[in-house]
Order: C-alpha cells, then sequence, then structure tokens
C-alpha cells in the first residue's frame, strides 16, 4: 500500500501533512503518537472512512469508498449487546463463513461461551470475541485501534501472543495504532512516530517474532526517545 502525499484537515486544524508512505505487505506496522497526532485518522483513511488529500494506492480520496477486504479491531470491542458471542460474528460474516465461527471462538479461548452476551462475559473475553471476529472477517489488511490499552498486563500478554499466532496464519498486512511503546516493539516488524502531521521517526524492528514480553527489543529506547 502507497500512500503519496497524504493530508487531512479537520476545519482549520491540519491533522496529516502530506504523508509519503509505503506499507509492506504482509508486515506488521505500529503507529504511535501523543494524542492528536493523527493516528486513528490515518487508519480511517487507509479504511476508505475519510475523505483525504493526496492519493492512496494511486486513488484520490475526494470521494472515500469503504475499502474492500479490510478487517478493522476496535479498542473498545463494538460488540452488540443484543447478540451473544457467536451472533456478534455471523452480524459481520456473510452465512458461507458461519461455520467456522464456533471454531474461531474455541481457538481464541471462548470454547463453550458462545452463546454468552456481552454483558455476561469480561473484558478480556469481549476482546477475545473482537479479535476473532476481525480475523473472521475476510481481509487482506487488517486495522487496529489500541486493541490492547484497556487490560491489564496479563491479558494484554495472552492477547499479543494470539494475534501473533492468528496473524502468521493469515499473512495480512496489519497497521497497529497503540500508545504503548512495549505493545508496538512486540508485535510490528515496523514502529512509526507521528508528530505534527508528520512522520518524525520511522523504526524498522529487525528482532524475529515472536518476542519476549520482558525482553524487548533494543528498539524500545529508541522509540521512547522520539516519543518524549
Amino acid at each position: 500500500m502507497i500512500l503519496t502525499n497524504v493530508s487531512k484537515n479537520f476545519g482549520q486544524k491540519e491533522v496529516l501533512k502530506g504523508l509519503d508512505l509505503t506499507l509492506e505487505e504482509g508486515k506488521i506496522t505500529a503507529v504511535l503518537g501523543e494524542s492528536g497526532a493523527g493516528k486513528t485518522t490515518l487508519l480511517r483513511i487507509l479504511a476508505g472512512l475519510l475523505s483525504y488529500g493526496g492519493e492512496v494506492d494511486g486513488t484520490g480520496g475526494r470521494s472515500p469508498k469503504r475499502r474492500e477486504g479490510c478487517s478493522y479491531l476496535f479498542q473498545d470491542c463494538m460488540l452488540l449487546p443484543n447478540l451473544t458471542a457467536e451472533g456478534n460474528c455471523k452480524f459481520v460474516l456473510p452465512a458461507n463463513l458461519w461455520d467456522g465461527i464456533r471454531p474461531m471462538l474455541a481457538r481464541v479461548g471462548l470454547g463453550g461461551r458462545e452463546n454468552a452476551y456481552p454483558r455476561e462475559l469480561s473484558g478480556g473475553e469481549r476482546q477475545r470475541v473482537a479479535i476473532a471476529r476481525a480475523f473472521l472477517f475476510p481481509h487482506d489488511l487488517l486495522l487496529m485501534d489500541e486493541p490492547f490499552s484497556s487490560l491489564d498486563l496479563a491479558i494484554k500478554r495472552s492477547l499479543i501472543a494470539l494475534v501473533y499466532e492468528l496473524w502468521r496464519e493469515k499473512g495480512s498486512t496489519v497497521v497497529f495504532v497503540t500508545h504503548d511503546v512495549r505493545e508496538a516493539v512486540l508485535l510490528s516488524h515496523r514502529a512509526l512516530v507521528l508528530k505534527g502531521g508528520t512522520i518524525a521517526l520511522d523504526l524498522p524492528i529487525s528482532a524475529p517474532l515472536p518476542r519476549d514480553f520482558l525482553s524487548p527489543p533494543e528498539e524500545e529506547k529508541l522509540l521512547m526517545q522520539a516519543l518524549l
């Protein structure tokens, strides 16, 4: 995916300023930055949900159109409260894929909880439903917007490992917004730091995946410095 001179204004506020960026297929790219740096705006442009200046893959964004083959994993799960775990997955999937829902829910640790409603699930379980749904949805691009931020450390570690395993099998391109440097270096091949609407740092992370939560790559220090 190639972004050429991509910009976005909200009124008088210029959120993104002429970004030139190539996202490598089949890799995980983390995007970090302070609040208002344009991280979520970038995801929404990639998803085809916002108009923008410039081009994405040679197409202008004056009249955005939802991107085909794009799946989205949100911070707050976005589960419908009146549907079960299985029902939330069925809601976004074509009927010919429904047979894969229960095996996937079992895969993410929710075997036997398929008929539970969101109110009956813990925060970590709700996010497991959202992860299952995101990976079940047919896609070649997965956008993740701070999916682990509201979770405690133990659950965060297990879900990062789960997302890595599912990504390895799927091999999709992932763009992953986070405010947590440790999450970024554990799960990505490359980390971008947005500041003032531009890319302040573009850092490859060379350590092989998966990575040890307690022994993160050396790039963590460089990212910390760039965010100060």
